[in-house]
């Protein structure tokens, strides 16, 4: 049997099909719908919110400008020196050590953070006597006439306000000093910023003197009192540690301990294993392999009666039954037409018997080949089991040898620790102080004659920058808060539904009901595509009875159901069309017919169809209007009158269209789904977000509903042309519109 046809399979209908109507989503290779390129749906995006991007950039560039000319301009000056490595040789050994580059960096960044030092700071401070130049805070911004804690100027201070301006002095050092070491060389430049050129030359000269003098006075630090005291104390640790390693090696030999291997960390033996321990872990290992092993198989072997995994995994097995199988349905295919006793179906019964046979003969010999398996499984776990026995013997007895071993093994360790700390801080003593000094001045500071900040191209290119990434995420957000669908080739990638068309958005000043009557009208084109797209949703056509719904009211929902109506019944089909929004009927004011019976009549029990239906000034086209607003209309839908209604109704007419209420907050549209043959779901441009008409969709899907497709309503068509689909083809200028011109 065919498959029945799908609006996925054909998206585009013909011309002389739809006499022109507009193509909703074109199609792409092999009928689906083309996805909109991602670096296209940006540009269009970016499009969208041009002026606002614009706005963010020019008051970022503003306001970049403004801060610019109001900065107090700022003079940098720089002196160099030269950091060598800090441990230098004396003696011209070559080969007795190989250049560290881990130690290199290490040194190096240490070096910087001691040019970044507070002590350094401090040095320099005391040097310059900063803390009694009014100049120096002047110069960073600080007035003093206006800030009380400097004190007068004329007068001596006092030791608080002397060290409160020490402490500031310092901070401001520390806040306008930049370290910049030059890259793959050891030149360091000491960087100063202030608003007096001549401070900013004497401060970084100072800070590169300050930190030579600090260096070398580390350097020599060191005492011969601790150089002798050390000599001492490492003789007897070096005999403490040939003793206890002796002890260590004699204790070994007498017990038998064979160790393998030894782990150490930080100088401490951590783990060592024996041969005993080895040989232990090794045959354990193979027993839980064996007995996994013998499980296994026994399991397999159990199962001789049934189909077992090796008679499942039977390559032969399997061949034999697909093949009795499909003989099974061939038999059953002749008995359809004609007695057990036809020679065609007495040799298939021969074939299965012959394949019975072979299948049982094959299942014997895998049961067989199972058995021996597991026999030879259960004879090399009892081998194993027993070497495992002896040698846990062996083990318990030599654990308790192993515990004076590793008392001897500790002492060994912590001697060794003690005796190789003491040799390096004796070495460490030992060249302290013999190293020539490794910090060289280079370049002095120089007064600069052209201030180094405020960079008016470089703040507005921030600016600019600043600005691109504010606008950025001000589209993100405004993006994310906008989740409503925009355009027709969104419909099947948010929802899931085919999109059977997209409906143009009209004039507020004209009717829509006489746009739809119009045959030549954009609306009345776009509705013919939906008829025409939903002629491929069933393998009859059109569907005999369909819903037409949507989240929320106001999305074009009754309109669509009264131009499907109209369409239908303009093809000469008998269409009746029912207003089953019994809470907010609007569907009778677009005829201009009086509400006063209709679908709640017969809810509540009135049998008499004919009384219900009106005729409408549109061929072929009647009407059963909502009826009076009941107390609760799901509890009506909720029986099986709108079901015997939707089957008497398709009797006598060729559709049946039902305007059903929204779906959101309301229980009436997925009773109503499950009377009709489909439903058609209506979704608004830059309408409801896509979560919110997924949930809707869920209700739908949750009932068994048969969901047909979307229709895109009030679609302005302004992204089509950065999408590049053409969807603007019977919105604008129609086909054929300049042969009416002309």
């Amino acid at each position: 049997m065919n498959r029945a046809l799908s609006p996925a399979d054909y998206r585009e209908p013909t011309l002389a099909e739809d006499g022109g109507a507009y193509s909703a989503a074109p199609a792409g290779p092999g009928g689906m719908t083309r996805d909109v390129p991602m670096i296209r749906e940006y540009l269009i995006i970016l499009g969208r919110r041009k002026w606002i991007i614009l706005a963010i950039v020019a008051i970022s560039l503003l306001v970049g400008l403004v801060a610019t000319l109001l900065m107090t301009p700022q003079f940098t000056a720089a002196s160099r020196i030269e950091i060598s490595r800090q441990q230098q040789r004396v003696t011209n050994v070559e080969g007795l050590e190989q250049s560290d580059r881990t130690f290199d960096a290490e040194f190096y960044d240490t070096q910087y953070e001691l040019l970044r030092a507070r002590s350094v700071a401090e040095r320099v401070a005391e040097e310059l006597r900063l803390a009694n130049n009014f100049q120096f805070f002047a110069a960073h911004g600080i007035d003093p006439e206006t800030t009380e804690w400097l004190g007068s100027p004329d007068a001596a201070p006092s030791r608080e306000t002397l060290a409160t301006r020490e402490d500031a002095a310092v901070g401001l050092l520390l806040g306008h000093v930049n370290i910049a070491p030059i890259a793959r060389s050891a030149l360091v430049d000491i960087a100063y910023t202030s608003a007096d050129p001549t401070i900013a030359a004497s401060v970084a000269n100072e800070w590169a003197t300050q930190f030579m003098t600090d260096s070398m006075e580390r350097r020599f630090a060191s005492t011969a009192d601790a150089r002798e005291y050390l000599e001492r104390r490492l003789a007897e640790l070096r005999q403490r540690v040939e003793e206890s390693q002796t002890q260590l090696v004699n204790y070994a030999n007498d017990k038998d301990i064979v160790v393998l291997d030894r782990v150490e960390e930080d100088g401490r033996t951590v783990s060592t294993p024996t041969l005993v321990q080895a040989n232990l872990q090794a045959m354990n290992s193979a027993l839980a392999e064996a007995t996994q092993q013998r499980l296994e198989l026994e399991a397999r072997a159990g199962a001789a009666r049934g189909t077992n995994a090796d008679l499942v995994n039977s390559s032969t097995v399997n061949t034999l039954r697909q093949r009795r199988s499909d003989l099974e349905a061939e038999y059953a295919r002749l008995m359809v037409q004609f007695e057990p006793g036809y020679p065609a179906a007495r040799a298939l019964q021969d074939q299965i018997q012959s394949l019975d046979q072979a299948i049982a003969r094959e299942e014997g010999r895998v049961r067989q080949s199972t058995q021996s398996d597991y026999q030879a499984a259960v004879q090399r776990e009892a081998n194993l089991r027993s070497r495992v026995e002896d040698l846990t013997q062996r083990l318990s007895l030599q654990e308790r040898d192993r515990i004076q071993y590793n008392i001897f093994q500790n002492e060994v360790d912590t001697n060794r620790e003690l005796y190789d700390g003491l040799l390096q801080r004796y070495k460490e003593i030992g060249v302290a102080g013999v190293a020539a000094n490794n910090i060289a001045l280079v370049d002095r500071a120089q007064v600069p004659g052209a201030p180094s900040s405020p960079n008016l191209p470089l703040n507005l290119l921030v600016a600019l920058f600043g600005g691109m990434v504010l606008s950025g995420l001000a589209v993100f957000a405004l993006e994310q808060f906008d989740e409503g669908i925009r355009d027709p080739s969104q419909i099947t990638p948010l929802t899931g539904l085919p999109l059977l068309g997209a409906i143009p958005v009209t004039d507020e000043n004209v009717e829509v009901a006489e746009l739809v009557q119009d045959a030549k009208s954009e609306v009345s084109e776009a509705y013919l595509t939906v008829r025409s797209n939903l002629a491929f949703s069933t393998d009859h056509g059109v569907p005999k009875s369909l819903m037409v719904t949507s989240t929320r009211p106001a999305e074009g929902k009754s309109t669509s159901a009264f131009a499907l109506a109209t369409v239908l019944a303009r093809t000469g089909k008998r269409v009746i069309l029912i207003d089953a929004d019994m809470r907010s009927p609007s569907v009778h004011g677009l005829f201009g017919i009086k509400n006063d019976v209709g679908f709640s009549s017969f809810l509540t029990g009135q049998n008499d169809i004919t009384s219900l239906l009106r005729e409408t000034d549109i061929a072929n086209l009647s009407l059963m209007t909502a009826g009076r607003t009941p107390p609760s209309a799901a509890e009506l839908l909720s029986g099986d009158r709108a079901h015997e209604l939707i089957e008497l109704l398709t009797q006598r007419f060729d559709h049946v269209v039902v305007d059903a209420p929204p779906l959101l907050g309301l229980a009436d549209s997925p009773l109503l789904a499950q009377a009709v043959e489909g439903v058609v779901y209506v979704i608004e441009a830059k309408g409801v977000a896509a979560r919110g008409i997924n949930l809707s969709l869920d209700r739908l899907r949750n009932n068994n509903a048969n969901l047909l497709g979307g229709i895109f309503t009030k679609f302005t068509g302004s992204s089509v042309e950065g999408y590049g689909y053409g969807y603007g083809y019977g919105y604008g200028l129609r086909y054929g519109a300049e042969d009416e011109v002309a």
